[in-house]
């Protein structure tokens, strides 16, 4: 039997190998090979993602929640997860004799303001995993970055978007990569459009603080259980000392290491495993015969519920601005999805607070999140300092 990474690193790729050729690059040609990162979280039943690219910064005030801002592969998986969650508390909540393989309903006695008020917890024998097919971006991808170098001469620092020229700069790709340690945003190419998106190693620093629940998911299910136990990347992606400062509790992370704050939320760092498996679109991937090595522009969605093909954040097929665009895991349909569940729920406390809300914006800076609230504030004070909100998505 192989190894712990081995086996998740299976069933992610597996379950990718299942989807129809829409969910996937085009097939090699002489002329070029596409490639695309694969990310997937494995618990009881996994959810899996493709995907990377970003919604530039000036196309924000266009997005109106219905537009993903951030489909890097890890970012879309965790999107995939939780909508997975939001469904199965959907299930709960409108038939109170269902049985979830994945959350249950809390008991009386651990509901209480110190451990958390939300209704619904992940079953408490379940671990979360996820493998990536490629070394989280940013921080703790930039020793790989340095050593494919043609040229190690670093990127210019470019000049941010005229809204933000007033704010903290944040690196990107080559920008400096002599730094480290830092928050960069995305996307690494000096020729991209720029955009404020943080890179995934900067994200699942966070969420070993904040769990692996959206805000939506948050209010409704308790983030004791919702932590990575640990993250699979192959081998070819592994170095050691990257991982550890980036995510480790000796490395940028020292500052809130041993932290836990009210609503069960603590910092709690996953381990790194290793694979020897390698996905068939990665980029270390491409036949000898196949002249040029190109990005993919599909985003693929699956978890247990949902099967989705997204382009530029939206689903495939669909014009821009056409409603049926917004993507099952976009931020408008997930909130709305929530607001099934508070209804079906009928906590008058939550209720009330939803009522008054005109957007999920003013309903994310209610009381409500105060303790998830706390915990994004210090965490970027105190270890990810430099952290700039992606602003300028009205809904959001």
């Amino acid at each position: 039997m192989g190894s712990l990474g081995d086996t998740i690193a299976e069933a992610v790729l597996e379950t990718y190998d299942s989807l129809s050729a829409k969910y996937k690059p085009v097939k090699p040609t002489e002329d070029f090979f596409q490639w695309v990162p694969l990310s997937g979280i494995v618990v009881v039943k996994g959810t899996s993602s493709t995907g990377m690219k970003c919604l530039p910064l000036d196309q924000l005030a266009q997005a109106d929640g219905s537009v993903l801002h951030d489909w890097h592969a890890e970012v879309v998986a965790l999107r995939a997860f939780n909508h997975y969650l939001l469904h199965e508390c959907l299930e709960l909540a409108t038939s109170p004799s269902s049985v979830s393989p994945i959350i249950r309903r809390r008991e009386a006695h651990e509901i209480s303001e110190r451990h958390g008020l939300q209704p619904f917890s992940i079953h408490d024998d379940l671990q979360l995993h996820m493998y990536s097919s490629e070394a989280p971006c940013g921080d703790a991808s930039m020793e790989l970055l340095m050593e494919a170098q043609v040229d190690a001469t670093p990127w210019p620092v470019a000049q941010l978007h005229p809204d933000t020229r007033k704010l903290p700069c944040l690196l990107r790709g080559r920008e400096s990569f002599a730094e480290l340690g830092i928050v960069r945003r995305k996307p690494a190419r000096a020729d991209s459009p720029q955009t404020l998106s943080k890179s995934c190693s900067d994200k699942l620093a966070l969420k070993q603080c904040i769990s692996l629940l959206s805000s939506c998911t948050s209010l409704l299910v308790n983030p004791g259980n919702a932590y990575l136990e640990s993250l699979i990347i192959p081998k070819s992606q592994y170095v050691e000392h990257a991982c550890d400062r980036s995510f480790g509790p000796n490395g940028r992370m020292k500052s809130v290491a041993g932290r836990q704050w009210p609503g069960g939320y603590a910092y709690r760092p996953f381990k790194i495993r290793t694979t020897d498996r390698e996905f068939t679109y990665s980029r270390r991937s491409k036949p000898a015969s196949s002249k040029e090595l190109r990005t993919s522009n599909i985003a693929a969605v699956r978890n247990p519920n949902l099967h989705e093909a997204l382009i530029v954040g939206r689903l495939q097929g669909r014009q821009k601005l056409d409603p049926k665009a917004a993507s099952a895991i976009c931020s408008k349909r997930m909130w709305k999805m929530t607001l099934q569940v508070l209804a079906a729920l009928g906590i008058p406390r939550l209720l009330q607070t939803v009522s008054e809300s005109l957007n999920a914006q003013s309903w994310k800076e209610s009381t409500l999140f105060a303790d998830r609230h706390r915990v994004k504030a210090d965490v970027r004070s105190e270890a990810l300092k430099g952290w700039v909100r992606n602003e300028g998505d009205e809904f959001m």
